[in-house]
């Protein structure tokens, strides 16, 4: 197999930006009784089952999903400090 610099170019930058997203997830889960009832841990449960996918246990309903780049302006100071941190690192490259 032959390497080609067109198809794998060497030197590529990964540009990032900020997001603006949105979920709608509407499911039904069988799930044990008490298990959804820790307000801590809700989310994380409820998203590890719906990631985990359609099965005799759990059943998408409605699902709804945007993201739009916004500017840098409209983010956190702490979310624009991030995203400077990401640019400048050598990660990215």
């Amino acid at each position: 197999m032959q390497y080609d610099p067109l198809k794998y170019p060497e030197t590529s930058t990964v540009e990032v930006g900020v997001y603006e997203c949105e979920v709608h997830l509407k499911f039904r889960l069988i799930e044990e009784k008490g298990a959804l009832s820790e307000r801590s841990r809700l989310l994380e449960a409820l998203m590890d089952a719906f990631i985990y996918g359609a099965d005799e246990y759990m059943e998408p309903v409605q699902v709804e999903v945007a993201a739009q780049e916004i500017s840098e302006l409209q983010a956190s100071p702490h979310m624009r400090r991030q995203l400077i941190r990401l640019r400048n690192s050598s990660e990215l490259v």
